[in-house]
This record gives structure tokens, sequence and C-alpha cells, in this order.
């Protein structure tokens, strides 16, 4: 582990001071020499080593007997087959589900329809619903998206995500930050190179900035 970003965790965690709320914690990657005109982006769903405890919410659409083993698995949001046309009218409550949920896993014999019916909702916040086949491990694959966050581009050379929140300790933030950290340096095309600024923020709390990228364990 990286002495650098335990000690950006913990300047993060002065700099927010105590509230009556429970802060979320954000990681942000400022990325340079990247040409973004030629069509760069990153949107990674990346497992982090230590469970977050506001855990990510997970909308499965399914029919039958996947639909069965997702309400099984106790999914946030299962949505049977039938009514995505419901959705098709109904832009308002798509929008509504695409805010509501962090990921999205859809049974691969409905992927066409629900690319039709919510691609223009989900699309847009980099959210598109990942397959779901039929012989998959429900339970297993929704355990893995709740502690899961996604580390994405949105039209600048920068990344910010949800690493954790206050009640976890210092180095459980630094090490989902930087396992989320090699995942996207292996996106980069230059690797850690490609990182300019990294940066730890708590809700109520000011930046806190790592100017070097070279914090990765050797």
């Amino acid at each position: 582990m990286s002495t650098d970003l335990l000690n950006l965790v913990k300047e993060a965690r002065e700099k927010a001071g105590k509230r009556n709320f429970k802060q979320s914690v954000d990681l942000i990657l400022v990325l340079k020499d990247i040409d973004a005109k030629k069509g760069f982006s990153i949107n990674e769903v990346i497992a982090l080593p230590n469970a977050l405890n506001k855990k990510a919410r997970v909308c499965v659409i399914a029919s039958g007997d996947l639909a069965l083993r997702a309400r099984r698995a106790n999914a946030e949001k299962v949505i049977e087959g039938n009514e995505l046309s419901t959705l098709a009218n109904n832009k308002r409550e798509a929008k509504k589900l695409s805010s509501m949920y962090d990921f999205f896993l859809a049974d691969t014999q409905l992927m066409p329809t629900v690319g039709k019916v919510l691609g223009s909702v989900l699309g847009p916040k980099g959210k598109m619903a990942m397959p779901l086949p039929f012989n998959a491990p429900v339970d297993a694959m929704l355990e893995r998206l709740r502690s899961s966050t996604r580390a994405r581009t949105r039209n600048q050379l920068m990344i910010a995500c949800r690493i954790g929140d206050e009640d976890m300790d210092d180095r459980q933030l630094a090490e989902n930050a930087l396992a989320v950290i090699s995942a996207v340096e292996k996106k980069l095309p230059a690797g850690e190179r490609n990182i300019a600024d990294i940066m730890l923020k708590f809700t109520m709390g000011s930046v806190s900035r790592l100017p070097l990228a070279k914090v990765l364990a050797r």
C-alpha cells in the first residue's frame, strides 16, 4: 500500500471534519496527454476490495426463472420482460429508473428490447445494461456489483467515482482508491503516465490533491 495514498485519505478526512450525516468519499483522477478528439473514453465497473457500507443498487431486467432467481437474490429491482412495453411509453418513469439504480443487468434474450426502450436514458449516464446469461450465478453477480464503483470519463479528461464513506478506515479507503487507479491505468494509452493528479474528497470537505501519479504499489 502506498504511503502517499494513505496520507491523502488522512488529509481529506481532516479537511472534511465531522458532520451530522455520513459523508461519501470520492476519488478524482485528472488525465493528461490524451487526445480526447479521437474518441477516447473509459466506462469501467470496478469491484472494490473493501465493500461499501452504502451498497450500489442493481436493477435486473429478466423473465421467467431468471427473474425468479433475481428476486430470491434480493435484487433491488426486478423488471419482467412484459413490463418493458410500459416503460417504452413512459419516458418520465424510464428516466427515474435510470437515476435510482447504479447498475443494470438484462437477460441476454431481452438485450435488443432493453436497448430500444432504455438505451436513450441509460446511454448518456454510462449505465447501459450488462448481459445476464440464463445460467449466470445471479447471487454472485449481484453481490459483486453492490460492492463496485463506476469509473467513467464525461466529455473531459477526468474521472470521478465513489470509493466509500467516512465510516471506513483510512487503509480501506486507500485500498479502494488503489483498485480504481490500477484498473484505470490499464485502460490508458501510456498507463500511469497519463495520470496528472490524484484527488480525494469527502462530501463536505475540500479537495486533497496528490500531484504525483506514481503511487501504485511495487
